[in-house]
């Protein structure tokens, strides 16, 4: 009984949580919209799936031990972010440097699930979410179990919050067929990307 209190006293924080850093801007988010714009809904959706999964196993990983980990070894943290940045600025060039909302024999592709899901180790905004979640919500008395409830709630409140954002994208294809306008919106999203830098930026410097 006692548990099943605690777990409805944390319950709407999880959700409300999960719902605000979901559907918020961030990295995923960014990409998702120019993906839904540059390949649309159905081929960006392995995308989705492979976000919602990433952060799912993040999530019971935190609660493993991950998150003690970092505090034990703060270097690891900082080299973690370090490869963030500079992997989100490679691919925000990669975004910018896109021209055409159609793929030509082969050349560009949607991300794929495992891309996707491999993406949420070095996504500084998927590990703010668990890393928080793992150590301020409290789901379950356990630590392991608190971290795969947080999981369950991340894939059923992020999944359809994410969805928007690609659905969004593809419905803005046809305001797009123009090169000029494609090339302006993806240089947006890319200046996006580079801006949700912007935390970790400020911690080092400050």
């Amino acid at each position: 009984m006692q548990l099943n209190t605690a777990l409805m006293t944390a319950l709407p924080a999880a959700l409300l949580f999960a719902l605000v850093t979901s559907i918020t801007p961030g990295p995923n988010n960014t990409m998702l919209l120019a993906s839904g714009v540059n390949f649309g809904l159905r081929r960006t959706m392995p995308h989705v799936f492979g976000i919602s999964v990433g952060v799912a196993i993040l999530m019971i990983l935190a609660g493993l031990g991950v998150a003690q980990a970092f505090e034990h070894f703060a270097w690891a943290y900082t080299v973690l972010e370090t490869l963030s940045v500079a992997y989100l600025l490679y691919l925000a060039w990669k975004i910018a440097t896109s021209s055409a909302v159609q793929v030509r024999d082969g050349e560009r592709r949607p991300m794929r699930f495992i891309e996707a899901a491999a993406f949420q180790w070095i996504n500084p905004k998927a590990w703010m979410m668990v890393l928080t979640a793992a150590t301020t919500i409290h789901l379950h008395s356990s630590i392991s179990m608190n971290a795969v409830l947080m999981a369950i709630v991340f894939i059923v409140v992020g999944m359809p919050c994410i969805i928007l954002w690609a659905a969004f994208g593809t419905s803005m294809r046809r305001l797009l067929t123009k090169p000029r306008w494609l090339r302006a919106f993806n240089w947006t999203m890319a200046a996006l990307l580079v801006l949700s830098l912007y935390p970790i930026v400020e911690r080092a410097f400050v």
